[in-house]
């Protein structure tokens, strides 16, 4: 499978490491007063969808960059990648 890194153009995805749904970028705020109940949800209820996801990659044998891959689970067909940071920005996320 081939990933077109947004800055260093095609690369091989044995370059990178999968770690899993990008909606992990929205971590809960540990010091609310729901904390506990939100990182419950947050680390063990996850979907398992069939069709499009965005996933969170990074390029350990490259630049060290995160990035969100939006990839057809069943076909394994990339359909966008940009850095994660950006993401997370327009996800209101600025840290």
């Amino acid at each position: 499978m081939i990933i077109n890194h947004p800055l260093l153009g095609p690369r091989d995805s044995q370059e990178f490491v999968y770690l899993g749904d990008a909606r992990l970028i929205d971590r809960p705020d540990a010091m609310a007063e729901t904390a506990l109940d939100e990182f419950h949800d947050y680390l063990y209820l996850r979907d398992n969808p069939a069709g499009s996801h965005q996933e969170l990659w990074f390029h350990e044998q490259g630049d060290r960059s995160w990035l969100v891959v939006t990839r057809d689970v069943t076909t394994h067909e990339i359909t966008h990648v940009e850095l994660a940071s950006a993401y997370a920005k327009r996800r209101g996320r600025d840290r």
